[in-house]
C-alpha cells in the first residue's frame, strides 16, 4: 500500500483518491490545497485523510498525483521535482502537455515524473464535485513515456488501471492538437453559444420557457469552471486557434447559404456532419455514459 498525495482536491484529483481508497491501493491520502474551503471540505468528504504544505507531503509520499490548473502545473513541476524523494513518483494530470513536458524535460528528476492526461470530467468543479467511477472506461493519454523510469511507468500504469482507464501513448504536441479539436474546442464552442444566448436574450424567463433538451446539453459545458479552462486555452493556444480557423470557416460557410437561401447546400452540410455517428457511437462504447 502506498501513501499519496494528492495537490489539488478538486473533481479531478478528488476523483481519483475516491477511487484509489476504493481499491485499497492507498495506506494514506493527502491533501495539498491553496484553498483552505477545498483543503477542510476534502477532508469532510473523506477525499483524503489530512491536509499537509506541499514539502511535508511530498516528503512522506510514494506517489504525488497533481490535478491543478495547468498554467499551475507547469510553474510547480520543477521544484516538485527538485525536493521529491528518490523512489517517489510524480504524475500530472493536465489537459495540456507540451508547455508542461517542456518545462521538465531537462530536469535531472525527470525519469520520476509521467506527464498523463485522463480525459475525463464533468462541468461542476471542486471537492463536492468528486465522484466515484469518474474515469471508468476513459480513455487516458501518456506522453513522453521514455522519458519516464521504467518504475515510474509500471506504477503510474497500475494507477491508472485501477482507475479503470485505458491508456495510449504519445507525443506532447500531438495530444495537444488532438485535444484542442475533440475537447478545447467543443468548451469554446459552448462557452459562446452561452454568452450569444445571454446576450441576445436579456429576458432569462425567455431562455428557462423555451430551452429544451438540446440547447441544455449543447451549453451545458459553459458551466465549466474558468478557472481550469482559461489556463487550457492559453496553453494550448496554438492548436486552437487552427482548430477556432476551421471552425469558423464552416459557421461563416453555413451562414452565407442561409443568406442566400441555399438549402442544398444547408442539407449536404448536415447530411456530411451526420458521417460523426459512428465516431460518437465508437466512443459511447469505450467511454459508456454515466
Amino acid at each position: 500500500m502506498n501513501t499519496i498525495t494528492i495537490i489539488g482536491t478538486g473533481l479531478i484529483g478528488g476523483s481519483a483518491a475516491l477511487d484509489l481508497r476504493k481499491a485499497g491501493f492507498a495506506k494514506e491520502l493527502i491533501g495539498v490545497d491553496q484553498n483552505p474551503e477545498n483543503a477542510a471540505q476534502a477532508v469532510e468528504l473523506g477525499l483524503v485523510d489530512r491536509v499537509l504544505p506541499l514539502q511535508e507531503a511530498v516528503a512522506i509520499s510514494d506517489l504525488v498525483l497533481v490535478a491543478i490548473p495547468v498554467t499551475a502545473i507547469q510553474k510547480l513541476l520543477p521544484s516538485l521535482l527538485d525536493i521529491v524523494p528518490p523512489q517517489t513518483v510524480v504524475i500530472d494530470l493536465g489537459s495540456t502537455k507540451t508547455l508542461l513536458c517542456e518545462a521538465v524535460r531537462e530536469h535531472p528528476n525527470r525519469a520520476q515524473f509521467v506527464a498523463a492526461h485522463p480525459i475525463a470530467g464533468t462541468e461542476n468543479s471542486g471537492p463536492t464535485a468528486a465522484l466515484e467511477g469518474l474515469y471508468q472506461g476513459k480513455m487516458n493519454i501518456i506522453c513522453e513515456k521514455e522519458l519516464s523510469s521504467a518504475h515510474a511507468l509500471s506504477s503510474a500504469e497500475e494507477v491508472f488501471s485501477l482507475l479503470g482507464l485505458k491508456t495510449i501513448y504519445m507525443q506532447p504536441e500531438e495530444h495537444d492538437k488532438h485535444v484542442a479539436y475533440v475537447s478545447h474546442l467543443s468548451h469554446v464552442s459552448s462557452f459562446l453559444l452561452g454568452l450569444t444566448v445571454l446576450d441576445v436574450e436579456k429576458d432569462e424567463r425567455n431562455i428557462f420557457t423555451l430551452a429544451g433538451s438540446g440547447f441544455a446539453s449543447t451549453v451545458r459545458l459553459a458551466k465549466s469552471s474558468p478557472d481550469m479552462w482559461a489556463p487550457i486555452f492559453e496553453q494550448n493556444a496554438h492548436f486552437l486557434s487552427h482548430a477556432l480557423e476551421e471552425y469558423i470557416k464552416h459557421l461563416q460557410h453555413f451562414q452565407q447559404c442561409l443568406q442566400t437561401g441555399q438549402t442544398d447546400q444547408l442539407y449536404q452540410m448536415m447530411q456530411q456532419a451526420n458521417q460523426i455517428r459512428p465516431v460518437l457511437d465508437g466512443i459511447a462504447q469505450v467511454s459508456p455514459v454515466k
